[in-house]
């Protein structure tokens, strides 16, 4: 018994200490952080998380994954543009159709989905015409869907000479 009480003021200074140590990390001094200085994510891999959170309804986390494969990956300006037709931001959308077809002037999709817009704002008809007529030439394997936006585009520029 005697051994026992000789060591109770250590146990008590021991847990005072740690008390006392707690407190001041708690407090006062900052906890070491770890800084990453380089994206560990590729371009590639942003894009792919953008479009995982665009089909889950997370907008505005796919534009932000989409904005940072932007600057190394154009094809993200189409789907930025995507996302802002998806929440009605049009002028946005124009916007980022417009740096798609200026980063990647090969990209029928973002020329389509340029004249799809304008044929759903009714304007810059002509323009839209030859959008998707370019969209035609650049990806004939997506004639069938260029085409559809190209006949809607000249419908509605006859139903306005009517």
């Amino acid at each position: 018994m005697e051994r026992h009480l000789k060591t109770e003021p250590f146990i008590y200074l021991f847990v005072a200490s740690l008390l006392a140590l707690n407190s001041l990390l708690l407090t006062g001094c900052a906890l070491p952080r770890i800084i990453v200085f380089e994206d560990p994510l590729s371009p590639e891999e942003h894009l792919n998380l953008g479009v995982a959170y665009e089909k889950g309804g997370e907008l505005d986390s796919a534009i932000k994954e989409y904005k940072t494969a932007a600057g190394k990956l154009p094809v993200a300006y189409l789907y930025l543009g995507n996302v802002y037709v998806r929440k009605n931001e049009l002028g946005e959308a124009e916007k980022y159709y417009i740096k798609a077809i200026k980063n990647s002037p090969e990209n029928g999709d973002a020329h389509n989905n340029l004249a799809w817009l304008y044929y759903m704002k009714k304007e810059n008809l002509d323009e839209a015409e030859e959008l998707a007529l370019k969209a035609i030439t650049l990806n004939a394997a997506k004639k069938d869907v260029y085409q559809d936006t190209l006949d809607k585009i000249r419908a509605l520029k006859a139903d306005r000479l009517r």
